[in-house]
């Protein structure tokens, strides 16, 4: 049904003009009608290679509001000339990343996993900033293409072995060797991405329009983790016996690239490096195998798809203004647009886990499953705890004081821009209200 929604909007962006209003109502009509219809009728969420669980709707429902509000930032290419192109971009990302989401069957998933990056690749390309855009599009294309090939592979030894595909009807309890379980997981990990295979992640970001840095935080990195998720639940020995390696590679891995985030001079930049740190931490939650680290990582998959996604909105409206993302011209904001800051600051301290935000709830989560697995790795998350509240502080301050270059101007933000950021803050308050409930 969502599927066919969306299908049927396409139409609408191919043959009218200036559909941007049309196409925002009908995804919120959407995004309504799933929230509502699937409450209570859960058991039926099941149809042709496609079915629902609860981690597959939260990221469902993600990437309907992700998608929602990458067309509420794109303020600069609703004026141009292929703005009817952008929308249907987005919407075909969209169908792409509820099928992935929602995949029943390994070859699907792996299928529409691969297709994700096309979409993506035209984003970059055609409303990307700088010529370094056709560098970084390939590095994305070339590290995903060559890291899923492998389980491509995997795939078809599955088939080969067990004459399905289905995650359901899998099931195995003999233990393989480490070169079959690094095929199955290299894919997801490069997605994700860990770090040593990061190098992709911060060149797309910062070349992609802000459209792309959003679904690109906000939901691309998370099917890495819902990759992990969903075949961890097969070859449980597998990831047993090998699991520590990933595990120590991201506490080494988040510390360092906590470290690096203080030498960048661009904002979009820092706030990429900060989204490996804190996958590095989603990807800890999931190794561990407990019902704590799952769940830890669930919850900052989706907190940090919200605040992500709403730093690079800020990040965009300060390069709407200055044209330049850099630090040295991207300060003494809080003369500059004083309302702005508020948000600057919200955005910041829930980034670094303050506590009223689910990024907390979830830190606390991960916390636990770390020091279950291994108790040392405490030290390791009070490093990583403390240099990413470290380049939190360094972003706010930064670009927030200073002696500002546009002596005594002022600017506010647009209506849009509010609502933007707004529709992203709340949330990360309201879930943890609802757990609150949920939990007790």
């Amino acid at each position: 049904m969502i599927l066919l929604y969306l299908v049927f909007m396409t139409p609408l962006m191919l043959f009218s003009q200036n559909c941007w209003y049309i196409i925002q109502f009908s995804l919120l009509l959407l995004m309504l009608k799933f929230a509502l219809f699937f409450m209570n009728n859960y058991f039926s969420i099941i149809s042709y290679f496609l079915g629902l669980d609860y981690y597959s709707y939260g990221l469902i429902f993600l990437s309907l509001l992700i998608v929602s509000l990458m067309i509420i930032s794109s303020n600069m290419i609703q004026n141009n000339l292929y703005s009817n192109l952008f929308l249907f971009v987005c919407v075909t990302l969209c169908m792409i990343l509820i099928i992935i989401f929602s995949s029943m069957n390994m070859f699907i998933m792996y299928m529409f996993f691969e297709f994700s990056l096309i979409p993506l690749m035209i984003l970059i390309f055609g409303w990307g900033y700088q010529p370094e855009r056709l560098i970084s599009g390939l590095y994305l294309f070339f590290y995903t293409l060559f890291a899923s090939l492998p389980l491509f592979l995997l795939i078809i030894y599955f088939y080969m072995n067990n004459y399905t595909l289905f995650f359901g009807m899998m099931y195995t309890s003999e233990s393989f060797s480490f070169i079959f379980h690094f095929c199955l997981i290299f894919a997801f990990l490069v997605k994700l991405p860990m770090f040593m295979v990061h190098f992709w992640l911060p060149k797309a970001h910062v070349q992609a329009p802000v459209s792309g840095s959003m679904i690109l935080a906000g939901l691309l990195l998370k099917i890495g983790g819902y990759g992990i998720l969903r075949f961890m639940t097969i070859f449980e020995n597998m990831f047993l016996n090998y699991s520590y390696i990933w595990f120590s590679l991201s506490m080494v891995g988040g510390i360092l690239v906590s470290l690096i985030c203080f030498i960048q001079g661009d904002v979009k930049c820092l706030i990429a490096y900060s989204s490996v740190a804190h996958m590095s931490l989603c990807l800890i939650g999931l190794l561990s195998m407990s019902k704590w680290g799952i769940v830890g990582a669930y919850l900052m998959m989706i907190s940090h798809g919200l605040c992500s996604s709403g730093l690079f909105c800020l990040a965009n409206i300060s390069y709407e203004r200055f044209s330049s993302r850099s630090f040295y011209i991207n300060k003494g904001l809080l003369t500059f647009m004083p309302s702005m800051s508020a948000m600057w600051f919200l955005f910041s301290s829930f980034n670094m886990g303050c506590p009223p935000s689910l990024n907390f709830l979830s830190e606390i989560f991960i916390l636990n499953s770390m020091m279950m697995f291994w108790f040392n790795s405490l030290y390791y998350f009070m490093l990583i705890s403390f240099f990413s509240a470290c380049f939190s502080v360094f972003l706010f301050s930064f670009t927030q004081h200073g002696s500002s270059n546009f002596l005594y101007s002022y600017s506010l933000g647009y209506i849009r821009e509010y609502l933007l950021l707004m529709i992203h803050l709340l949330p990360l308050f309201f879930i943890l209200l609802g757990l609150g409930s949920f939990l007790i």
